[in-house]
């Protein structure tokens, strides 16, 4: 956060620098409530005379589909101040989307309103993986099924089916990050107790990780020491290259802790991202982490050998697979730990393999 503010403060003054004129700036990044009044108090008090107005227009594009998302949101949103020229400037902003979005689905707020609207959608987003990734837990322990409770509940149109697919659970800068922000703004009112609920949501998720590790040690009956593990994915989510706060990372290190060796293919991400994500933990030093990570170009080659498959990326492709020759090609018994509920469990039964996955 404090890394964040710095860097908005140095855009700001250039900001002010620069500008001749009167102008509207558009704070479009996820950032901590009250930010645009910062923004606002550094132009105005370093300026060169010019009017600044400051708009909160906050972005809710996916990664993976953020361009379908652009042409095609659920709602836009745009907060500015309540004065007169505070309107006219969310005006002008409306005017620009009114191209191509629905004036129905562009809402307009004061400035506060639109930041934590952000902050808040994530959240809740991220409370609902770890809501059902709860569920899975104790789906696997009662003998339920984690997607069919899920299902149940999703036609429930008070509660909906988005969000609802349990995991190993959720990666990416954002959710992570959106949580904290609104922990710390709660804490710095003194709302203790609002601060804890949603820190639940984080602690829920590193549970969520860290167990799915667990689970693979103890079901390579309790040591994975010298054997090799093969990573299907690395991204936090497909169609991305995006590995910021992937649960492959803190899997990976906890199995590395117990001296597995561990073969990743991932289609987008690149080697030097992967070791750069361990070293990033500061576990071990740089050439602990590259003698038990190797990372291959070929997902046949990177099962070859292999004690167990770790499937933490939810690729189409790896259903298209040849899992018989992956599977002629294993250590026996071959063990698959499916952490996204990807891949068809009864067809690799029949292959021959142990399938394990998240909630059932």
């Amino acid at each position: 956060m404090a890394a964040d503010l710095k860097y908005i403060e140095l855009c700001a003054r250039q900001i002010a620098r620069v500008a001749k004129t009167d102008k509207i700036v558009v704070e479009k990044s996820t950032l901590p409530v009250r930010t645009a009044q910062a923004i606002k108090d550094i132009l105005d008090h370093t300026g060169n005379g010019v009017n600044f107005q400051i708009l909160s227009n906050p972005e809710f594009l996916a990664e993976g589909t953020a361009i379908e998302d652009l042409f095609a949101p659920d709602r836009v949103l745009i907060g500015g101040d309540t004065t007169e020229h505070g309107q006219k400037a969310i005006q002008q902003l409306v005017a620009i989307y009114a191209n191509w979005v629905a004036k129905d689905k562009i809402l307009t707020t004061n400035v506060w309103s639109s930041e934590l609207s952000k902050l808040t959608a994530n959240a809740f987003l991220a409370q609902r993986v770890s809501s059902i990734n709860a569920m899975s837990e104790l789906c696997e322990k009662t003998g339920a099924d984690v997607n069919e409770v899920a299902k149940a509940i999703g036609m429930d149109s008070r509660i909906g089916s988005k969000f609802l697919k349990a995991s190993v659970g959720f990666g990416g800068s954002c959710f992570q990050k959106d949580i904290l922000n609104l922990v710390y703004i709660a804490k710095s009112y003194g709302l203790n107790e609002v601060a804890d609920y949603w820190e639940q949501v984080i602690i829920m998720n590193d549970h969520q990780k860290r167990r799915f590790g667990k689970n693979i040690i103890s079901t390579l009956y309790n040591t994975v020491s010298g054997k090799k593990i093969t990573f299907l994915g690395w991204a936090f989510k497909k169609d991305t290259n995006d590995t910021r706060e992937s649960a492959a990372i803190y899997i990976a290190d906890d199995l590395i802790n117990e001296q597995a060796n561990i073969a990743v293919f991932d289609p987008k991400v690149e080697e030097k991202q992967i070791l750069l994500d361990l070293d990033y933990l500061e576990t071990r030093d740089s050439e602990a982490n590259k003698k038990y990570i190797k990372v291959e170009k070929n997902p046949y080659t990177a099962c070859e050998n292999s004690h167990a498959i770790a499937v933490l990326t939810e690729w189409d492709e790896f259903k298209t697979y040849d899992w018989q020759k992956i599977y002629d090609n294993m250590l026996k018994p071959a063990f698959v730990f499916d952490g996204r509920n990807l891949l068809d469990k009864k067809q690799l039964e029949k292959i021959g393999f142990v399938y394990q996955a998240i909630g059932s």
